[in-house]
């Protein structure tokens, strides 16, 4: 066997409507479907990339610090720093706070929380042909991100 692609991320939230606001409204993802249970979402490249799935407010949070399990995804929000800027000024007009910015040299990253405390990497690739033809690339020091 050999992984082709990563297909999708599902993720349960507490409330649909919330999350459904946040990825749709603030990220610009496009939801192809969904009901008051669950929302799906897709750039058009697959069926779809990601899948919220409704939880109920009593579910358990997500724990903080240092743990086992998911530690962010990232989505590609363009290929300049004008569309990482411009995605900054979107998240601040929603009110949702960029908890952290990097520079991986081969990308420009922003970190924000979902709703229900995902971490979610917006990002940028700077220079793709590097990392394709040098994936030590991909281990450089991260750097603050000054755009």
């Amino acid at each position: 066997m050999e992984v082709k692609e990563l297909g999708h991320v599902v993720l349960y939230v507490r409330d649909v409507e919330r999350s459904r606001h946040f990825y749709r409204d603030v990220l610009g993802f496009n939801e192809i479907t969904g009901n008051e249970h669950l929302a799906m979402y897709s750039s058009g490249r697959t069926h779809h990339e990601l899948l919220l799935i409704g939880v109920g407010a009593d579910a358990a949070p997500i724990p903080e610090g240092r743990r086992v399990g998911m530690y962010h995804f990232g989505l590609k929000v363009g290929e300049s720093d004008e569309e990482l800027k411009e995605a900054i000024q979107k998240c601040a007009d929603e009110g949702v706070t960029v908890v952290g910015a990097s520079d991986h040299g081969v990308t420009h990253s922003l970190y924000v929380h979902d709703p229900d405390g995902n971490e979610v990497e917006l990002y940028i690739d700077v220079q793709p042909a590097v990392w394709k033809e040098n994936p030590q690339a991909l281990l450089a020091p991260t750097r603050a991100l000054r755009l």
